[in-house]
């Protein structure tokens, strides 16, 4: 869509404000991107690979230690290693870092707003539909919750069959669609609609790999259906090999979140005009 703003300048904007473009009195175009701006809202301190007083830096490090756990976790041989409860340890504490990865990724989201969007200030209560980042945040972090309660309940031994379904397979499925849509969301601010080629750009892989993922993980949880009556599993073998795809996925894509935090990308403004 084609505007202009308080200047008189000409402006193009992608729906849902995935991007502005300002068409400058000498021709050239600066674009204003939503997954730019929040990724870069200050200055990078620290080095690519070493940054902790980042919060970008975070983000990454905590996702990719829960991917790793996740992946470990669904790795054939594991569970016989060190045993069912091991196993479902090492998958709840994997849940607590993507909710804490996904928290300060929403608190990114937050602090990217507009000013007249939250003149409050606030960092956690908020809601601003029209943002299609505050969406893939928001779900992603309500998925992770759901995720801890699968894992967590999955911990308690002796479950009835339906116990393990209505508290370990519906959370867990749940969870999963909650990623889907967020991997959804977030893919679609990176390509400014449904498809795009942009193999340059660390937020297209990254969103990509993501979105490959969460299906991976919807797949595990369909395979993973637990039987309300006799408490089987429907396909372990599936669900644990679709669990690793997807959290090798999660991996690679949370350590491409390093070099996309330090990369300064030519064209781009800091805020929309």
């Amino acid at each position: 869509m084609t505007t202009r703003n308080r200047d008189g300048r000409e402006v193009i904007t992608g729906a849902p404000a995935t991007f502005v473009d300002r068409v400058r009195p000498d021709g050239v175009v600066v674009r204003w991107e939503s997954r730019h701006h929040r990724k870069h809202q200050k200055a990078a301190v620290g080095s690519t690979w070493w940054a902790p007083r980042a919060r970008g830096w975070w983000i990454a490090i905590l996702f990719a230690i829960g991917s790793l756990l996740f992946a470990i976790g669904s790795v054939p041989g594991y569970a016989s290693a060190v045993g069912d409860v091991g196993d479902t340890v090492t998958y709840f504490i994997g849940s607590l870092f993507f909710t804490w990865a996904s928290f300060l990724s929403y608190r990114e989201a937050v602090d990217a707003s507009p000013h007249g969007l939250n003149s409050a200030h606030r960092r956690f209560f908020v809601y601003q539909p029209g943002r299609i980042d505050w969406w893939a945040t928001a779900v992603q972090l309500v998925g992770t919750v759901y995720f801890n309660v699968s894992t967590g309940v999955a911990m308690v031994t002796g479950l009835s069959a339906q116990a393990g379904h209505q508290h370990v397979w519906r959370p867990d499925a749940i969870g999963s669609v909650c990623f889907l849509v967020s991997s959804a969301l977030a893919w679609y601010e990176v390509c400014h609609g449904w498809a795009a080629w942009r193999p340059r750009s660390y937020g297209w892989w990254i969103t990509l790999l993501n979105l490959i993922g969460s299906i991976a993980f919807g797949v595990s949880a369909v395979a993973g259906y637990i039987n309300p009556v006799t408490g089987q599993v429907h396909n372990v073998g599936r669900a644990d090999t679709q669990t690793l795809i997807g959290a090798v996925c999660f991996l690679i894509g949370a350590v491409l979140l390093l070099p996309e935090r330090t990369r300064e990308v030519s064209g781009q403004v800091m805020t929309p005009v």
